[in-house]
C-alpha cells in the first residue's frame, strides 16, 4: 500500500549544532517540511525572501520571528501564521535549552 506511519517527535538528531531541515512531502505545487532548532537563529547575512507563501507551527519549544518592518511575533507551541511570498523575515530566537519543532508548508 505505500502508506507508512511516522511521528514527527520521533527521530530528532541527538547532535543539533546545526539547525535541521527534513523534507516530509513535496510536489510542484506545495513542500513540507519539518525544522528542528535549538539555540538556532537565521544567519545574519540577510533575510529570507522566499518565492512562495508559508504556513508555519510551532508543535514544541518557542520562537521569535521579526520582520522588515521591526515586527516580530512571539511563537510557543500551538502558534502558527502565514508568511506571504516576497515578505521579508527571519528566525530572531529560538529556545536555547529545549528543541523548537517546527512544521512549515511552502506553498
Amino acid at each position: 500500500m505505500g502508506v507508512k506511519v511516522e511521528n514527527i517527535f520521533q527521530s530528532i538528531p541527538e547532535n543539533l549544532s546545526e539547525e535541521f531541515f527534513e523534507l516530509l512531502v513535496e510536489n510542484e505545487n506545495v513542500k513540507i517540511e519539518r525544522i528542528v532548532s535549538k539555540g538556532h537563529t537565521s544567519p545574519n547575512s540577510g533575510w529570507y525572501d522566499q518565492n512562495r507563501g508559508e504556513w508555519v507551527i510551532v508543535l514544541k519549544g518557542e520562537a521569535i520571528i521579526s520582520f522588515v518592518d521591526g515586527s516580530e511575533c512571539n511563537l510557543i507551541a500551538g502558534s502558527h501564521l502565514n508568511i506571504p511570498a516576497h515578505t521579508k523575515h527571519r528566525v530572531k530566537w529560538t529556545k536555547p535549552d529545549t528543541e523548537t519543532v517546527w512544521l512549515a508548508i511552502h506553498y
